[in-house]
C-alpha cells in the first residue's frame, strides 16, 4: 500500500464494546471526509477490530494489523482483574510488533487512546519525530503509575486533548503537562442525516412496541449503575404503574446480578432488556425519557444522541461530562449522583413539568448537541494538529 506523505496513526484497543470505538472511526472519517492532505490509519492491535471493518471499508479507513490473526478470543475479561491482566497481555504481545510499525512506517502523529503507555514509550524512543496526541477518555484516575508514566514523558508528548472542560480543569491542576498543550476536543459522536433516517423506523420488537418506557442505554457495569435504576424504577413504578423499563445493552460483569435484583422486585413483566441494537434512535425517540445513572461519563453518547432526537434526559450529576452537556439543569434534568431519592425527585419534577419547559430543555440540548457533530469536530481536531 502506498501510504500518503500525512500519515495519522489511531491506536484504541479495547477488550469490549465501548463507546471509544464509535468516536475512533469518526474521527478517523472526519478527517478523511473533510482533510486534503491527511490520512487516517486505525491500528488494529490483537483483532478486536474485525467485527468493524465493514464500517471502517465503507469509510474508505486504512486498517494496519499487528497480528494477521486475532487474538481476542484469548485475553480474559469479565472483571477489573481480568481486564488488568489482559492489559498487560496487551502489552507484551505488541510490545515488538509496535516497534517493527513504528520504524517502517515513521507516522507523522499518533492519537493514542486508552492502554496508551505502550505507544507514548515506544514511540518517543523510536521515531521522537512523531507527534504523540495523548486522547483522554473520561474522567481519569491520576494513580501513581499513570502520573509517574506522563510526567516523564510530557515533553515528548504533543498535545492532550479531553472530552470536557471539567477533565480539562483536572488536568491543568494537576500539574503534569505543560497548560498550552491541553485542549478540549469533543467526540465526533452525531450524523445528523443519518440519525433522522434511522429514528422513523419502527421498533420490531413486539415486547416494547407501543408501550410507554424509560430507556437506559449502556452496558451492564459497575459504571453504568445500573443497580440504582432498578431500585429507582421498582419504587417509581408503583406511582405509575403503565410505564415500563427499556435497557439497551446485555453485556457486562454486572449482568447476573442486575438479572437477580430485577427477579427478586419481581419487574420481570416491566422491564425489558435487549441486546446492543444496530438502530438506537427509533428507541430513543420513541422513549419518555433517557436516564443515565453513571457514576462518571463524558458526557455519554447517548447523552448526546437523546439530544439530537428530542427526548428528554435525566442524569446522574457525575464527573465529567453530564452537567456540562446539560448545563446545570438548563437543558435536562440532573440529579445528585448515586442517590436513588434524588433521582426519583427529578423524575416527578420531569412528569409533572409543563410542556413549555420541557420542550425549551429538549431544544437547548439539541442545540447542544451540534458540538458534537464529525465536522465540528475535524475542525477542532485540525487545530490540535
Amino acid at each position: 500500500m502506498k501510504y500518503h506523505s500525512a500519515k495519522i496513526f489511531y491506536w484504541a484497543p479495547f477488550i469490549d464494546k465501548i463507546a471509544t470505538i464509535s468516536a475512533v472511526i469518526n474521527s478517523a472519517h472526519s478527517l478523511k471526509k473533510f482533510s486534503k492532505n491527511k490520512e487516517p490509519f486505525i491500528i488494529d492491535v490483537f483483532g478486536e477490530w474485525l467485527p468493524y471493518y465493514d464500517e471502517i471499508n465503507d469509510k474508505k479507513i486504512n486498517v494496519i494489523k499487528l497480528y494477521n490473526y486475532s487474538l481476542k478470543k484469548f485475553l480474559p475479561k469479565g472483571s477489573f482483574i481480568k481486564s488488568r491482566i489482559s492489559y498487560i497481555l496487551i502489552f507484551l504481545l505488541n510490545f515488538y510488533s509496535l516497534i517493527v510499525l513504528i520504524k517502517k512506517e515513521k507516522p507523522q502523529i499518533l492519537i493514542a487512546h486508552l492502554i496508551t503507555s505502550l505507544p507514548i514509550v515506544l514511540t518517543s524512543i523510536i521515531n521522537p519525530e512523531t507527534k504523540i496526541i495523548l486522547r483522554i477518555s473520561g474522567y481519569p484516575k491520576l494513580n501513581i503509575f499513570r502520573v509517574l508514566l506522563w510526567k516523564i514523558f510530557s515533553k515528548k508528548i504533543y498535545k492532550i486533548t479531553t472530552p470536557t472542560k471539567e477533565t480539562h480543569d483536572l488536568l491543568i491542576s494537576s500539574n503534569i503537562f505543560d497548560i498550552n498543550k491541553i485542549s478540549i476536543l469533543r467526540d465526533p459522536i452525531i450524523d445528523i442525516d443519518l440519525i433522522n433516517k434511522k429514528k422513523k423506523l419502527p421498533i420490531l420488537n413486539t415486547n416494547i412496541f407501543k408501550k410507554k418506557y424509560i430507556l437506559s442505554i449502556g452496558r451492564l457495569t459497575k459504571q453504568k449503575n445500573h443497580e440504582l435504576l432498578i431500585y429507582f424504577f421498582y419504587k417509581i413504578s408503583k406511582i405509575f404503574d403503565d410505564i415500563y423499563l427499556v435497557i439497551i445493552g446485555s453485556e457486562g460483569e454486572c449482568y447476573k446480578k442486575i438479572k437477580k435484583l430485577i427477579c427478586n422486585f419481581q419487574l420481570n413483566n416491566k422491564i425489558t432488556i435487549i441486546d446492543y441494537q444496530n438502530n438506537i434512535f427509533n428507541y430513543i425517540k420513541n422513549a419518555d425519557c433517557l436516564i443515565s445513572t453513571s457514576l462518571w461519563e463524558d458526557p455519554g453518547f447517548v447523552m448526546v444522541e437523546a439530544a439530537a432526537c428530542n427526548t428528554a434526559i435525566i442524569s446522574s450529576d457525575c464527573p465529567s461530562g453530564p452537567k456540562e452537556f446539560l448545563n446545570n439543569s438548563k437543558n435536562g434534568y440532573l440529579f445528585k449522583n448515586n442517590d436513588v431519592d434524588d433521582l426519583i425527585n427529578k423524575y416527578l419534577s420531569f412528569k409533572y413539568e409543563d410542556i413549555n419547559t420541557i420542550n425549551n430543555k429538549k431544544i437547548l440540548a439539541k442545540l447542544n448537541s451540534k458540538n458534537y457533530t464529525k465536522f465540528r469536530h475535524f475542525k477542532n481536531l485540525e487545530k490540535v494538529i
